[in-house]
């Protein structure tokens, strides 16, 4: 099931990087970005984690969060080297994923399995999908955020 503009964000409370728990609730009434990636500290997931982390100064008052399955001592390792200065939450069960509509099947030199399917998502402030961007490339995250706030 893919989540629509409009539609309201599916609420969560997972747990970030530095073992503390983050819910979506925790940023009502701000724009939020939530970025679905599939590995921390690989180079896809680092080039998109970095544009984001560098285009937050442009963004407003905008909020951005990581989901992957990591667990939280790899992605504070993550973290740590490239000073990302925003949330990276662990979904280990994709339960998030799954409410996402970001769990499913994958295909990787001919192998087939279960992952996370690259997406990211921009809620506004009143807790509803703005833009869903599923299967996005990572150079192409924060110019698609850029855009949707813009208009």
């Amino acid at each position: 099931m893919k989540l629509e503009p409009g539609s309201r964000a599916p609420q969560f409370t997972l747990t970030d990087q530095n073992g503390n728990s983050r819910s979506l609730s925790d940023f009502s009434g701000q724009p939020v970005v939530v970025f679905f990636y599939p590995k921390a500290n690989t180079g896809g997931c680092t080039d998109q984690a970095c544009g984001l982390r560098d285009a937050v100064p442009d963004l407003g008052d905008v909020q951005v969060l990581g989901i992957s399955p990591d667990a939280p001592a790899a992605q504070a390792k993550w973290d740590a080297k490239h000073d990302f200065g925003f949330p990276l939450l662990s979904d280990p069960d994709h339960t998030v994923a799954d409410q996402y509509g970001v769990w499913g099947p994958k295909k990787l030199y001919g192998r087939e399995y279960e992952g996370i399917i690259r997406s990211a998502f921009l809620i506004g402030p009143d807790g509803k999908i703005v833009q869903a961007w599923y299967k996005v490339s990572p150079k192409n995250t924060v110019a698609n955020v850029r855009e949707a706030i813009s208009s």
